[in-house]
């Protein structure tokens, strides 16, 4: 019986599948989704969770909490000085899976990792972008050069 004996072993050591999840976890944070199989998703979603909240403490002990689990530098950083202010006033469920259909070589089947508000963020910086570039071209003048001055 396995009473009490909570966790994804998904078919490793402890050291490979410590591995693996540190480096699903890094992942999800530098580019806010990955595709991967079901259970990996679902092992690491609790883990891309708990690194989120330690970002919302933003201490020098929860930073170094951070550093120690995740495998780069500028994961650390994206995590502490863009996530974990894009999550403060959010209490929980930072990230969702959604199912994605079968793998083409061995059918297994297939999910997508991602931060909640990924596409929203996406979105708003190239709403953002366009803006800006809109309002550079009416300070130089060329909405009226390319418009024949109407």
């Amino acid at each position: 019986m396995r009473h009490r004996k909570g966790g994804f072993k998904l078919q490793r050591d402890p050291a490979a599948r410590k591995a693996l999840l540190r480096g699903l976890v890094t992942n999800v944070i530098e580019h806010e989704r990955i595709i991967t199989t079901v259970p990996k998703a679902k092992a690491a979603r609790p883990l891309v969770d708990k690194m989120i909240t330690l970002a919302k403490r933003d201490t020098l002990h929860a930073r170094r909490q951070a550093a120690a689990f995740l495998n780069t530098p500028s994961a650390v950083k994206k995590l502490f000085d863009t996530l974990g202010a894009r999550f403060g006033q959010r209490e929980g469920g930072y990230t969702r899976i959604v199912r994605i259909g079968p793998r083409k070589g061995d059918g297994a089947e297939q999910a997508l990792l991602e931060l909640v508000d990924a596409k929203l963020v996406k979105r708003a910086a190239e709403r953002a972008k366009r803006k800006e570039e809109r309002l550079q071209a009416m300070k130089e003048g060329r909405f009226d050069e390319e418009e024949g001055g109407a």
